[in-house]
């Protein structure tokens, strides 16, 4: 491995005219500017740029296939860096090569509204493609971006116009492959040989707590050839040569992903901390940043950048060039295929088809006009079954639940390593990898994913989920057997916290719809929001059809919505979703019997509601009327609803083993508890 000591540059190249700076001198302007980053910050991660740096140079200058002038080239590389704690390695590549991220924003390194977060953030028109940070799921985006590229050149590609080609290339830590994320996902993509799938592992033995020798001890390259990986181990991770030789290998390995074992020493180039934890995660401090300079022979001043070095690393010419290869290309792909270019282009585009609007619409109604009772689990299979063979861009799958959750609609057809053009995937029990692939499936663009599991297991995926809400993906969470009502499975399956807890997750979106309509609603709007991610709670258990008016259909879009009204001002307001909502109209037909005014809500999805007018919300809900809200889940989120005139009917511990309606009536989701309470207020 090459050491520090011999590291030093000659001012004169430097100084150097006409000739390209040496390696080591590009490499270590990353350096710098990761470590006076950090330093300025008083706050950040120089460790792994500065050990990652010399990798960094040989990808993007001879690898990397990109446009600085034109993030958002369809074409191009993805590349991810999973272990974003190293954001300042990234933010430095990005402003030496070209990308619209200047200088001052390296100097604003982790300040408030600074385009360099203390982990990258998506922000495609600068180069990111995706937030990091929580480790593990960076490399589990990638898995999924390395599909989506698959499945299209699948889907698009014909003889003699390779139009969609481009890799995935990951930078990832100890600590993304101690997650176990990275097993979930990197055993699907062994299995799915995704042979354009490129992962550089920094096997520098360092994480927070020290030396990863006392907790990390797994033979990694073992590990990764039992996924079916081609793995290269004992690469110098500071020899150019070396780091060159193994990425040639890599490319020319097309069945399997590879990864890349980097032998790297954290923070090299400071003389005094290099390979030791104090670089980690800290400043490396004045007197050793001082130190770094002397040690690497690097003269300029804080965030100064040489010409020539400016010069070296810009690959604005050869990215305008590289896109406008293929752009020549695509227009002869145009010619030859117009239908599949002008699809692909709707498709990379996120656009829906032509006439979507009245296909959603004619859906919709054919459901309503069918009015069978169906669990909504089904309802959304018949859902799929109206929308899917307009949208070839759904990319379904399910974590091994497939026959529980109905993800596989009729048209659907299974992706495998041979038979890249389906449009479904058999995630196998693998909750947090699907739900963090889906994101790098909506990441790449091209596909909308909707994955399926049970509610209750969205625990396993939460903070992919939460990503998806971060970083705005258009991706769809199935969520089956959504409460007690699934039954004798008992109560490690059964959810309670969990719509409390996916509602608390900003710009989330939730819906628990109460029967085919509402569910087929629910999908549309799961389909058309582009700005974040949805999840449906669907039932195990049968749901009776309710009959609505045209402009009742119209409103369930507003996320809630007047089901059932007496004539007269309502002295009380029934509150429901899912599964209760029948209970709440059959309390209504009893309440209105005695005398009391009434009125039902359904609520499918509370954040739509919250985003209506004041007008209109109040409007549903008068404040003259008491409220009563009833979910077979947490009562926690409920409350806000009451406002101390009421009272909220649900469960706030966990379940039992017994058949459904035998759950129902021992928590009280009854008709007549729900009349008894509502008579105490009206």
């Amino acid at each position: 491995m090459a050491s520090l000591e011999n590291s030093s540059t000659p001012k004169s190249a430097i100084r150097s005219h006409g000739e390209r700076p040496p390696r080591r001198l590009l490499a270590n302007a990353v350096r710098m500017l990761a470590a006076d980053a950090v330093e300025r910050a008083k706050s950040g991660h120089p460790g792994m740029p500065m050990g990652m740096a010399d990798i960094a140079e040989v990808l993007w200058n001879d690898y990397l296939k990109f446009n600085p002038a034109n993030p958002e080239w369809f074409d191009r590389d993805r590349f991810v860096l999973s272990n974003g704690h190293g954001s300042m390695l990234l933010y430095a590549v990005l402003h030496l090569t070209g990308y619209p991220l200047g200088i001052d924003e390296i100097e604003r390194f982790r300040q408030l509204g600074s385009r360099t977060a203390g982990h990258p953030e998506r922000e495609v028109h600068i180069g990111i493609e995706t937030t990091t940070g929580p480790l593990g799921q960076g490399l589990a985006n990638a898995v999924g971006m390395a599909i989506a590229e698959k499945v299209l050149a699948a889907h698009f590609n014909r003889d003699g116009h390779e139009i969609v080609d481009h890799y995935t290339w990951v930078f990832a830590g100890d600590g993304c492959l101690m997650e176990g994320v990275s097993h979930e996902a990197c055993s699907l993509a062994g299995t799915l040989k995704l042979g354009k799938l490129i992962v550089f592992w920094d096997d520098n033995g360092i994480s927070i707590d020290g030396k990863t020798e006392g907790w990390f001890t797994d033979d990694t390259p073992a590990r990764f050839r039992a996924y079916g990986w081609h793995v290269i181990e004992s690469v110098d991770g500071h020899d150019p040569d070396s780091i060159k030789a193994a990425i040639e290998a890599a490319r020319a390995e097309r069945e399997r992903p590879t990864l890349i074992c980097c032998k790297t020493t954290i923070g090299w180039g400071a003389p005094t901390k290099q390979g030791t934890a104090a670089t980690h995660g800290a400043p490396l401090g004045e007197e050793e940043v001082a130190a770094t300079r002397k040690a690497l022979g690097w003269e300029p001043p804080p965030f100064v950048i040489p010409e020539e070095i400016k010069a070296a690393w810009d690959a604005t010419e050869r990215g305008k060039a590289a896109e406008a290869e293929w752009r020549a290309r695509f227009e002869r792909y145009r010619a030859a295929c117009p239908e599949l270019a002008a699809e692909l282009e709707r498709r990379m585009r996120g656009d829906l088809p032509e006439g979507w609007a009245e296909i959603a619409e004619r859906v919709t109604q054919e459901i309503a006009a069918e009015a069978k009772p169906l669990a909504t689990r089904l309802a959304s299979l018949r859902a799929l079954e109206g929308f899917a063979p307009h949208l070839p861009e759904l990319l379904g799958g399910s974590a091994d639940l497939t026959g529980s959750n109905n993800t596989l609609h009729s048209g659907s057809k299974r992706i495998s390593a041979r038979e890249a053009d389906g449009n479904y995937i058999h995630y196998g029990v693998r909750e947090f990898g699907m739900a963090a692939i889906m994101n790098g499936l909506a990441l790449h663009g091209g596909f909308i994913p909707y994955g399926g599991t049970f509610l209750v297991f969205s625990d396993y995926a939460r903070n992919a989920l939460r990503m998806a809400a971060l970083m705005g993906t258009r991706t769809i969470f199935v969520l089956t057997h959504d409460s007690i009502g699934l039954g004798e499975d008992g109560p490690t399956h059964q959810p309670i916290e969990h719509l409390a807890s996916l509602r608390a997750i900003p710009n989330m979106t939730v819906w628990r719809p109460c029967d085919a309509v509402e569910t087929a609603v629910a999908w549309r709007d799961a389909i058309e929001r582009t700005s974040g991610p949805t999840c449906l709670a669907l039932t195990r258990q049968t749901l009776p059809a309710v009959t609505r008016t045209a402009e009742q259909i119209e409103l369930i879009r507003r996320g809630g919505y007047i089901l059932s009204s007496s004539a007269e001002e309502p002295r009380v307001v029934l509150i429901a979703t899912g599964s209760e909502v029948s209970l709440a109209l059959a309390a209504a037909d009893e309440l209105r019997q005695a005398g009391v005014a009434v009125r039902v809500v359904s609520m499918p999805c509370v954040e739509l509601f919250e985003a209506q007018s004041e007008e209109y919300r109040s409007h549903v809900l008068p404040a003259s009327a008491a409220r009563i809200v009833i979910e077979a889940g947490a009562t926690q989120s409920w409350w806000r609803y009451v406002a101390g005139h009421g009272d909220v009917i649900g469960i706030d511990r966990f379940g039992a083993s017994a058949p459904a309606k035998e759950l129902f009536e021992h928590f009280g989701f009854t008709v007549e508890r729900i009349v008894s309470v509502a008579r105490r207020f009206a």
